[in-house]
C-alpha cells in the first residue's frame, strides 16, 4: 500500500508562500491495539489472535518494566523506546531533591538509523511509494456521479436563491501547554487538530505559513510569549497565545487566550 499524500494550497495572505501548493501525509485510519493483534494473527501467522494479544500485553509490561529500571529497550529494527526527564534547576547540588525538582518523566522514541533498517527521512522516503489521495477521490466522485445522474439525483447543496454552496471549513486553533511560571526552563507542548500543522512563534510575533513547524516539545529558559496557528488543507486557524513567565521576572505571570 501506498503512503497517501493530500496536496493543499496555502490559502494565508500574509505568507510568502501564499497561493503554493503542498503535500502532507493523509491518514487513512487510527489502528487500534486490538486490530493490530487481530493483524497479526492473520499475516502468515500459525497464532491466532488471542495468542498475539497475549504476546503482545506481556511485551507492553516488560518494556515498561524495563524502561522504568532505567533501561533503554530496543524495539527490533524500528529503533529504541527510553524515558527522559523534565526537572527544575537548585542553586546547589545539595539542594536538589528529587521528589521536588523532577517535574515530569517522558516517554521517548529514537527511529533506528543502522545500515538494517534506516529509518531516517531520506531513507524513508526510498523505501515508501506515494499516491495522490486525488486519484482517488475524483475515481469515486465520477463513480457516484454516474449512480446519481442515472437515478436522477444530485449531490449539488445550495442556499436557496443564491446558487452559493452552504459548506464551510473551519480549523480549530491549537492548544498550548506548559507550567508557568517557571524557575530555571519549562517545556511546551502544543496540540492541534488531526492531520493539522503546527506553526508557532515564541517573540510573540503573529504565526503564519513560514513560521517554526512543530514537532517536539519546546523548552523555554526565559519569559516567553507562544503564539501557534493550525494549519489544515491550506486553511490556517485563528492563533492560540499563551505566556510563560520565569520566576524573577518583570512581567507579569500571563494567561492563555485564543485570536491574536
Amino acid at each position: 500500500m501506498p503512503v497517501f499524500i493530500k496536496v493543499s494550497q496555502n490559502k494565508i495572505k500574509d505568507s510568502k508562500s501564499f497561493g503554493k501548493w503542498y503535500g502532507r501525509v493523509a491518514s487513512t485510519k487510527t489502528m487500534t491495539y486490538q486490530e493490530l493483534c487481530k493483524h497479526m494473527s492473520e499475516h502468515n501467522s500459525v497464532y491466532g489472535e488471542d495468542v498475539c494479544l497475549g504476546v503482545a500485553n506481556k511485551l507492553q509490561n516488560c518494556m515498561l518494566e524495563q524502561l522504568l529500571e532505567g533501561k533503554k529497550v530496543q524495539f527490533g529494527e524500528l529503533g529504541v523506546f527510553y524515558l527522559s526527564v523534565k526537572s527544575t534547576g537548585a542553586d546547589k547540588e545539595e539542594d536538589f531533591n528529587l521528589g521536588v525538582n523532577i517535574q515530569g518523566l517522558f516517554l521517548c522514541f529514537a527511529p533506528s538509523r543502522t545500515d538494517v533498517n534506516n529509518l531516517s527521512s531520506k531513507m524513508l522516503k526510498k523505501k515508501a511509494s506515494f499516491m495522490n489521495v486525488k486519484d482517488l477521490t475524483e475515481t469515486k466522485t465520477k463513480s457516484k456521479t454516474s449512480e446519481e445522474s442515472t437515478s436522477g439525483s444530485s449531490t449539488t447543496s445550495t442556499d436557496s436563491g443564491t446558487g452559493s454552496s452552504t459548506s464551510s471549513e473551519t480549523v480549530e486553533s491549537p492548544v498550548i501547554s506548559g507550567e508557568t511560571p517557571f524557575d530555571e526552563s519549562t517545556q511546551v507542548t502544543i496540540s492541534g487538530p488531526e492531520d493539522a500543522e503546527i506553526r508557532y512563534t515564541t517573540d510573540g510575533t503573529a504565526p503564519n505559513a513560514e513560521s517554526q513547524l512543530y514537532s517536539e516539545p519546546i523548552t523555554l529558559s526565559d519569559t516567553a510569549t507562544v503564539k501557534a496557528i493550525a494549519i489544515k488543507d491550506g486553511t490556517s486557524s485563528e492563533a492560540a497565545t499563551k505566556v510563560f513567565t520565569k520566576n524573577g521576572s518583570d512581567v507579569g505571570s500571563g494567561g492563555f487566550e485564543t485570536g491574536n
